[in-house]
């Protein structure tokens, strides 16, 4: 039996699972408060440990999984210093993994996916979009990317398949992702979260990295630096 504690902090949503032969024993999803800020700094630990705990103990766990983005910079800092702290400090193994990977699992578990394309998208701020697509085997078509949302409606009304969007991004530029062909799921799916049930299930078939080596998907530079480049002579 293969038990694994995941989480991803690439959005406003904190998101733990302990996960054992692809089954979920524990999960956690801490969204922000309405109105506040995403309480990854103060929550992540508490809620991991506390799956961890419901689920044996760090001794019962095999090996961890942490979503690496794209998303929020801080969220990611957070997620993947938690991450590397864990596995030096236990010697637990650890494996990286997309987070809009996982987002299209979850898209692929709706009633609606049907063998579908699945395009995962999230709100990247500034009035973009992070975005991936995967085909119906969930081999990756289009690598991470970022876009304005007019740019990433263009890049789907060049496909002949059918579509299937979820994610942040996807309630954000509902309009302009349907207007050019792709269904987005209702508001009220689960889908449009990133569940670190995805981010486990993913890692039982991808190697471990060491702790040290794994780094955040960014596909941009951080709102600092472009402060920074904006006022340098």
């Amino acid at each position: 039996m293969s038990a694994i504690a995941g989480l991803d902090t690439a959005t406003d949503d904190v998101s733990v699972a302990v996960t054992r032969d692809s089954e979920v024993v524990e999960e956690r999803l801490l969204p922000k408060p309405p109105g506040g800020r995403p309480r990854h700094s103060e929550a992540l630990l508490v809620e991991l440990e506390a799956a961890v705990v419901a689920s044996g103990g760090w001794e019962a766990i095999d090996r961890l999984a942490v979503g690496v983005g794209p998303g929020s910079f801080t969220g990611l800092r957070v997620g993947l210093a938690t991450a590397r702290a864990i596995a030096q400090a236990l010697a637990k193994p650890v494996v990286p993994i997309g987070t809009l990977a996982a987002l299209a699992v979850g898209i692929a578990e709706s009633e609606a996916a049907g063998g579908r394309h699945r395009l995962a998208v999230l709100d990247a701020r500034r009035g973009q979009a992070f975005a991936a697509l995967y085909e119906p085997s969930g081999s990756e078509r289009w690598e991470p990317f970022v876009a304005a949302p007019e740019e990433l409606a263009e890049r789907v009304r060049t496909l002949p398949e059918s579509l299937l969007a979820a994610g942040s991004g996807a309630l954000r530029f509902r309009g302009e992702l349907e207007a050019a062909g792709a269904e987005v799921l209702p508001d009220s799916d689960r889908a449009h979260q990133v569940w670190a049930r995805h981010v486990c299930r993913l890692a039982e078939r991808e190697n471990p990295s060491p702790p040290e080596a794994i780094q955040p998907t960014y596909l941009r530079p951080p709102d600092a630096q472009l402060w920074l480049d904006r006022d340098s002579p």
